[in-house]
């Protein structure tokens, strides 16, 4: 049944988050799985949910709709992980906690635009999206323009940026993603010296490679197939 390897599949990832944790000598919880959702119907997220996960994420703002609506009553908290184009803003933000891949200068301008007409509480939070790759394909920034751009982020000012995101080239293993993710964490500390800002978030890490994310500093991990993997029947 769906439920049965639904709850395998989370009883294993969790364990595995613990144990990246506790190798790199971090607290248990201090990185939060986000459950991807992507092909993945509402019935059977239902199961996660029942099993206590809350943060749900979707690549697609349109697919993100659909499904906070089919699952209003459960009341899961939802992050949109993929890219967001700006005729889309308005209706993702009353719907989302974080927005991930904030991929450009242009975009977070006109989010903090739209912020700024909101009750602060309900702004979503955002991380910036880095293409520590350097992969022609990828949306983000590149590490050198987000720097070069640290002024004109801490001038956005309504929507708070929490974070930075990035995601390992298409084709890695778990270790050679690695480069990625200590290419993110140095960016986020020379970022925060240059803005003031916490950024106590790093959004990285997916099924093949979430734990070497946690080892180095992940605070979100983003986990699809790993969670679903054997019920689709």
């Amino acid at each position: 049944m769906d439920a049965d390897r639904i709850r395998e599949n989370l009883q294993s990832v969790t364990g595995r988050i613990a144990r990246a944790e506790a190798r790199s000598g971090r607290p248990q919880g201090s990185a939060r799985l986000i459950a991807v959702t992507k092909r993945n119907p509402p019935e059977r997220i239902r199961h996660l949910i029942d099993l206590g996960v809350k943060e749900l994420a979707e690549n697609y703002p349109q697919e993100l709709w659909k499904k906070a609506e089919a699952l209003r009553e459960f009341s899961p908290t939802w992050h949109l992980i993929g890219h967001l184009q700006g005729n889309k803003v308005k209706r993702t933000f009353p719907l989302v906690r974080m927005i991930h891949a904030v991929d450009s200068l242009k975009l977070l301008r006109e989010l903090d635009r739209v912020a700024s007409g909101l009750p602060r509480g309900e702004r979503p939070e955002v991380c910036l999206q880095v293409n520590t790759s350097d992969e022609e394909a990828k949306h983000g920034w590149s590490a050198e323009s987000l720097l070069l751009d640290a002024e004109a982020v801490a001038a956005c000012r309504e929507i708070p940026v929490v974070g930075l995101m990035t995601m390992a080239a298409y084709g890695t293993d778990a270790e050679s993603a690695r480069p990625s993710f200590v290419e993110l964490r140095r960016v986020r500390d020379e970022l925060r010296t240059r803005t003031g800002l916490a950024l106590e978030h790093l959004s990285m890490g997916m099924s093949n490679d979430f734990e070497t994310a946690i080892e180095e500093g992940a605070t979100l991990v983003r986990v699809g197939s790993a969670l679903f993997e054997g019920a689709e029947g």
